[in-house]
């Protein structure tokens, strides 16, 4: 199928963008089609976009880890998932977020509760997962705890400082 996307020849600016016509496989064993309604925008995927060490990419590529949408098509032995259902995903998807569809694995999805809309998850998802981490399996975070928390006016600190209030536990940011 043919959809578009913003995919990167070289490294740079917003301005290396490029919004092209891009062929998207149909869904193989244990696969879904996710038309894209929101994405997350994440440092990564800026810092990928400009180059640099930390997030080495072969170009040309697409841009994007998170988002929200819609499921379009289902591979075989998707079970779990159908058409017409609401989902997240975050981590690598062909082409990239940046784009109107994505070939996912339907094992990285979740789905979304009504109350939840779009945009929140899409710009939430990979931040909440990285929380999620840090106080459920690196350090189960519980009632009474203080922790010194870097880095806490981005978007995984908004997440943490919530969290950490609701537990009941004691945060420092810096």
């Amino acid at each position: 199928m043919k959809i578009h996307a913003f995919i990167i020849y070289e490294h740079g600016g917003p301005e290396v963008l490029k919004w092209e016509e891009v062929d998207l496989a149909d869904p193989g064993p244990g696969e879904v089609v996710i038309r894209n309604t929101a994405v997350g925008l994440n440092f990564a995927d800026i810092y990928l976009r400009a180059g640099g060490p930390s997030h080495p990419a072969k170009l040309p590529t697409g841009l994007g880890i998170e988002g929200v949408g819609v499921i379009e098509k289902v591979g075989r032995g998707v079970k779990a998932f159908k058409p017409g259902q609401r989902v997240g995903y975050a981590g690598g998807a062909k082409p990239g977020s940046y784009s109107e569809a994505v070939l996912k694995s339907a094992q990285q999805l979740v789905r979304l509760p009504s109350w939840l809309d779009d945009k929140t998850a899409a710009a939430a998802l990979t931040k909440g997962m990285t929380v999620q981490y840090l106080f459920n399996r690196t350090h189960k975070l519980k009632r009474g705890d203080t922790i010194l928390f870097t880095a806490v006016a981005g978007g995984v600190g908004l997440i943490a400082v919530q969290w950490a209030k609701a537990v009941g536990a004691r945060l420092i940011g810096t």
